[in-house]
């Protein structure tokens, strides 16, 4: 008896489908800016129930756009950021006024002058 041999069919292989896209890191880097990522810690440094160091990390991190949304642009009106809103300070001027003095002491010429040093003369033993 000859039975005909029977090849199963085909099968269709199936990709892994994943349930998320892939993203670059130029996509993340949009998101995190547009939507804004805060970061808060606190570090202790404790040696028997001594608190000897606290440190307390706040950290923001978006695009300036979104931080004028939320009202934070302490960028615009800080003296250290903005050298306009510098105040000019009596210790500035001072230090301005030294500095002209000394540069004007290097450009002059500078005179050598021997001090007068008094000379004792001994009288002559007679």
């Amino acid at each position: 008896m000859n039975t005909p041999l029977v090849t199963p069919a085909p099968t269709k292989q199936r990709g892994i489908t994943h349930g998320t896209s892939s993203s670059t890191l130029a996509d993340v880097l949009e998101r995190i800016l547009d939507k804004g990522l805060v970061i808060a810690g606190d570090i202790k440094v404790k040696i028997a129930d001594v608190e000897l160091l606290t440190i307390q990390i706040r950290l923001l991190i978006c695009s300036v756009d979104k931080a004028r949304e939320m009202g934070i642009d302490w960028w615009t009106t800080s003296p250290y950021l903005n050298p306009k809103l510098a105040p000019a300070t009596v210790q500035t001027e001072e230090i301005n006024a030294r500095i002209a003095r000394l540069e004007a002491m290097q450009q002059a010429p500078v005179a050598l002058e021997t001090p007068a040093v008094p000379v004792m003369m001994e009288k002559p033993m007679n």
